[in-house]
């Protein structure tokens, strides 16, 4: 295209709101590093650590999310509530029985790459709410292939950094190897997230967030229908509070700025300090109507004397 045309088209870009190419490369830029350490963290963890131990930690990224969306709020939707902590609490303690239902408990360095992995994320997205609020300023397509070209120019280094340091040697995949790679690549990786980048902006950030914890209990029972795999009740007992807490966000996100918990709260100190309220007792009472009896007659005496 003619620079004339760049320049008309942008022109209209901003007429309409929506961020120029320039800008989309902008931010794309900052953020291609904070998903690229998230994705890396993650990687790192499942090859250290159980695969329990990282979704159970993994999952505090809705708590990261909760307290920075409060801190730095994209709209007024991410306010604190103690439903929305409620909520999470719901998330975390599920995961952890989910995986306690078919693993054994061990942790190592993993647990570190898993926490750093989840501040990341709920890094990644809270920030990314904040410097575009609405859905339709950014173009999630080119976001993304622009983050992708920005890793591909400025991350190929680490090859040699990783390999030469004896930290992770490099080795060129096999056909199949390569064949999974770009196969997850595009399903795995440029899809999901771009339907999960999606979803955060039509939602919340809180939302997207939890809704990644719905992948464990969902995997889950993918392996339960495809290799006929069996698990304990805590599978079960876990994976209901899991899906229950994805639709309180969900309820808390439309009606905006509800907090029922705060409410019930309120309720039952109200109500208590009412059942608590000093009361007269009869002494009192009885004391208040010879009061007015004696005040009474003192005026009745009065006017009799001036007669």
């Amino acid at each position: 295209m003619s620079y004339p045309t760049v320049k008309d088209q942008e022109s209209i870009l901003k007429a309409v709101g929506k961020l120029t190419a320039c800008q989309v490369a902008k931010i794309s830029f900052f953020f291609c590093f904070v998903w690229f350490l998230a994705n890396f963290s993650y990687q790192e963890a499942l090859s250290d650590t159980q695969v329990a131990i990282v979704n159970i930690l993994s999952s505090t990224s809705g708590l990261f999310t909760l307290i920075l969306a409060a801190v730095f709020p994209s709209n007024s939707g991410d306010r604190f509530t103690l439903s929305k902590l409620l909520a999470v609490v719901l998330s975390i303690g599920g995961v952890v029985l989910v995986n306690l239902s078919g693993s054994d408990k061990s942790a190592g360095i993993g647990s570190l790459w898993s926490l750093i992995g989840a501040m990341l994320y709920a890094i990644y997205i809270v920030m990314i709410k904040r410097k575009v609020d609405r859905e339709d300023k950014l173009d999630i397509p080119m976001f993304f292939g622009f983050v992708g070209l920005f890793n591909l120019l400025l991350l190929w280094p680490g090859f040699f950094l990783l390999h030469y340091t004896g930290f992770e040697d490099f080795e060129f995949p096999s056909k199949f190897v390569l064949t999974c790679i770009v196969i997850n690549g595009l399903i795995g990786t440029v899809l999901s997230e771009f339907l999960w980048l999606w979803g955060c902006f039509l939602t919340s950030s809180l939302i997207g967030t939890l809704a990644l914890s719905l992948t464990i209990p969902l995997s889950i029972i993918a392996d339960m229908c495809k290799q006929k795999v069996t698990f304990s009740w805590l599978f079960f007992a876990g994976a209901i509070p899991v899906f229950f807490s994805f639709f309180i966000a969900t309820l808390l996100c439309h009606y905006n700025n509800w907090d029922p918990v705060m409410v019930g709260i309120r309720r039952v100190f109200v109500f208590f300090c009412r059942k608590h309220r000093i009361q007269r007792t009869p002494e009192e009472s009885e004391q208040c109507v010879s009061l007015i009896a004696m005040h009474s007659i003192s005026q009745e005496d009065g006017d009799s004397g001036c007669s």
